[in-house]
């Protein structure tokens, strides 16, 4: 069954999401996932927030196909790609460091998650691919976030080869994922190591240091509206609609 839910535990909350689709995101998990990064970030209880997802393979697989493909005007697309803005901005506004654990690949939109985390930790299983060219659409709404994060020739690089996983020592050496853990029991030590760290420190003092990270990015509520937009037109396309029922054909 799919959910999102919010565990605290001395200091530390834990945001935690999952689909049966390979953690793939549906406007209903999108919209509990922003909800709830803003109210860990609200809750004084809590120091650091972890963001990860269930499961033992896939991060995250991005946008839910079912979804997309059941689209049918641009307002429809529009309101759908909203839900990764929100996200975004729910990470980027709160005002506490948040880690992300990505103990497997992450696609498309999966990178725009792990790319608005404030540190990153990964397997060596996590492989990337921002694949919404080939959907026909592109990554206009995670874009920002992961230039911001990667650099404008990584993500382009990215975009550009959207049938591609790179790499995790190539994420990692574009600054995406802050250290590489060989498996998941590593990658949770080391989370939580962090985690405990940053609970003891100054809250004040973390979210003036997080608005000095985040600076120059104060658009993005009106950006990211527009760049949802244009997802939005372009998701009803037949191109996009043909693409998609091929692959769901394929996979079934």
């Amino acid at each position: 069954m799919n959910y999102v839910n919010l565990d605290i535990k001395n200091g530390i909350g834990t945001v935690e999401f999952f689909t049966e689709q390979s953690n793939s995101l549906p406007g209903e998990i999108l919209k509990k996932l922003a909800d709830t990064i803003t109210q860990a970030g609200n809750d004084p209880n809590i120091k650091v927030i972890i963001l990860k997802s269930g499961g033992s393979r896939t991060f995250c697989a991005g946008a839910s196909f079912d979804e997309l493909i059941a689209i049918d005007s641009p307002e429809n697309g529009k309101e759908f790609f909203m839900g990764f803005a929100n996200v975004i901005n729910a990470m980027r506004k709160a005002p506490k460091f948040i880690i992300g654990r990505l103990q497997g690949k992450a696609v498309g939109g999966g990178i725009g998650l792990a790319a608005s985390v404030d540190y990153c930790f990964a397997s060596k299983h996590s492989a990337i691919k921002l694949s919404e060219l080939a959907l026909g659409i592109g990554p206009f709404v995670v874009g920002p976030a992961i230039e911001r994060k990667m650099g404008l020739s990584a993500m382009s690089q990215m975009g550009i080869n959207p049938d591609e996983f790179y790499d995790p020592k190539w994420a990692h050496q574009k600054g995406l994922f802050g250290k590489l853990y060989d498996d998941v029991q590593a990658l949770d030590k080391a989370v939580n190591q962090l985690a405990e760290k940053l609970a003891a420190y100054n809250p004040e003092a973390m979210a003036e240091l997080k608005r000095v990270f985040w600076n120059g990015t104060e658009h993005w509520d009106e950006l990211l509206a527009e760049r949802a937009e244009t997802s939005g037109k372009l998701v009803v396309s037949d191109f996009t609609k043909n693409f998609i029922q091929k692959f769901k054909n394929k996979a079934s």
